[in-house]
């Protein structure tokens, strides 16, 4: 199901670690993740590529492809330090309306893609460049840091990295992820106020026990 502007909008704000734990601690893209725009945070479709070992023709390919407020999703048959994407097709991507970009190899460029505004995230950061010679495909599903990611399927990426929420889930782990946010405010508040979370989780009589089973 999808979602209006609005609403990835609210699903950027709320976060990656609000959305992962409202959908049951599914999606998380497993990985240390580099956020070349500090502060930035994103949520949209994904228009995923996968493209040939240590080769960028498709990320060429995806330019012509990508659709306003989509994420790119770059991958390889294997994770490697070569670039994917540099200055020059990001600002492409940017041109071309992209919301932000995932790629799970390197970029280069990355003082300049930094100062660009367009979000983007990647495996590595390395100079070295890829061949512009092999297809793959645009569109196919990809596996990326253990998490599935299919066209179409909403990512959501901030500077603890990104999750990604199944496209007809999205409606169902939006709500449930403003629940959660509610439910985290009013905490606040009381934490703010001295109280406790070993006594509002209910956690102070399971830590009492371990403590008598270490002490006996």
């Amino acid at each position: 199901m999808s979602l209006s502007p609005d609403e990835l909008r609210t699903l950027a704000r709320l976060g990656v670690a609000t959305v992962y734990e409202a959908s049951g601690r599914e999606g998380l893209v497993d990985l240390p993740l580099l956020q070349l725009v500090p502060g930035s945070r994103v949520a949209g479709p994904a228009l995923t590529v996968l493209c040939a070992q240590n080769d960028n023709l498709m990320v060429h390919a995806a330019m012509a492809a990508v659709r306003p407020g989509e994420v790119l999703v770059f991958a390889m048959p294997e994770p490697a330090p070569v670039a994917l994407v540099g200055e020059l097709l990001a600002t492409q991507a940017q041109a071309q309306g992209a919301s932000g970009m995932l790629v799970d190899a390197a970029v280069r460029d990355a003082e300049e893609l930094s100062q660009m505004g367009l979000p983007i995230w990647a495996r590595y950061v390395r100079a070295r460049g890829a061949e512009r010679k092999s297809l793959g495909q645009i569109g196919a599903p990809l596996r990326v840091g253990g998490a599935l990611i299919r066209t179409g399927d909403i990512l959501v990426l901030d500077a603890d990295g990104a999750v990604v929420v199944a496209q007809e889930r999205a409606r169902e782990v939006l709500e449930a992820a403003q629940a959660r946010a509610q439910r985290e405010e009013g905490l606040r508040g009381r934490f703010r106020a001295g109280e406790l979370s070993i006594d509002l989780y209910g956690l102070r009589e399971r830590v009492a026990s371990a403590l008598a089973r270490e002490e006996a």
